[in-house]
């Protein structure tokens, strides 16, 4: 089935939305209860389509569609079809075929949800595509963030590392800026270039951590993706040297600002083992966080968020 628009109620991307859609996740969010079991999806099929690793995503959609009754099946590329040269539209047309409510995918090519979601007749949520987006991990940091600040309008924000290659931080950038907060990116050229455009607009850059933690409410580290520094020019040593975040460059935040990683963190690289675990630290109320925010994703997905 070739559709022109996505599938009514996925989720593919954080920048075509407004902050009253947003707003409406979050309080929808605000009312699920993982401890408390709801039974809005009972009977539905949520299928879990994982061509990348991961952890923290995978493991709390599986469980927001348990908390709300729904069954999930995981299918990952390896030890499915997908490894016999199967299309991705294919797999989508056999996941739908088999009784599929929803499919969350992640996928390394940017737009690879869209393309499904324009194909299929059933929700599409959007678990990570390539350097596209990660609209789930930006909603449950905002998530995050408000269940420690009045509003996300008009907060500092520093965003540390390699900001060029994360969905994340595209995520993150297109769901703040809605809100206006003052955002400042920070990291070595080769990781984020020098025209703040290219991501969204009025957005700062600085090459100095310093002067991007100074009077920031909110600190956001990115993991360094070793992968990405060869042939650059940067080395792993000089990164820590200029770019790590350590409880020294922490205190020049305010004193009530909150450190956030979306994780894995690489303790000792990106950040101290001592910033990782610091009162300051939301790095685990995110992962926690997720379960809530993915219930009512998947509620409003299937239409019932009531």
């Amino acid at each position: 089935m070739i559709t022109t628009e996505p599938a009514r109620g996925s989720l593919l991307a954080i920048e075509p939305m407004d902050a009253r859609q947003i707003s409406r996740l979050l309080q929808l969010a605000r009312r699920m209860n993982p401890d408390r079991p709801r039974p809005l999806l009972r009977g539905k099929r949520v299928l879990l389509l994982f061509y990348e690793p991961s952890t923290r995503t995978r493991s709390s959609f599986e469980i927001a569609a348990k908390s709300l009754g729904a069954m999930t099946t995981l299918v990952l590329s390896s030890g499915s079809s997908i490894e016999k040269g199967e299309s991705l539209l294919d797999t989508g047309y056999t996941l739908r075929a088999v009784g599929a409510d929803v499919i969350v995918i992640r996928h390394p090519q940017a737009g690879a949800p869209l393309l499904m979601a324009s194909h299929l007749d059933i929700p599409v949520i959007n678990a990570g595509d390539g350097m596209h987006e990660h609209p789930t991990q930006a909603l449950l940091d905002a998530y995050t963030i408000l269940r420690h600040k009045k509003t996300l309008k008009g907060l500092r924000i520093a965003i540390i590392g390699d900001i060029y290659h994360s969905r994340v931080a595209r995520s993150w950038m297109h769901l703040l800026s809605k809100f206006q907060a003052q955002i400042t990116l920070c990291g070595p050229p080769e990781f984020l270039p020098d025209v703040a455009s290219e991501f969204v607009s009025g957005v700062h850059i600085t090459r100095t951590i310093e002067d991007a933690i100074r009077a920031a409410d909110v600190v956001m580290v990115l993991r360094v993706q070793k992968e990405r520094l060869a042939g650059v020019k940067i080395s792993l040593q000089d990164y820590i040297s200029r770019y790590q975040l350590t409880l020294a460059r922490l205190k020049l935040a305010r004193r009530d600002a909150l450190l956030m990683h979306p994780g894995p963190i690489i303790r000792g690289l990106e950040l101290t083992w001592e910033v990782a675990d610091c009162p300051q630290s939301a790095i685990v109320e995110e992962v926690k966080n997720g379960v809530p925010l993915r219930m009512a994703v998947l509620a409003a997905a299937l239409g019932k968020a009531n």
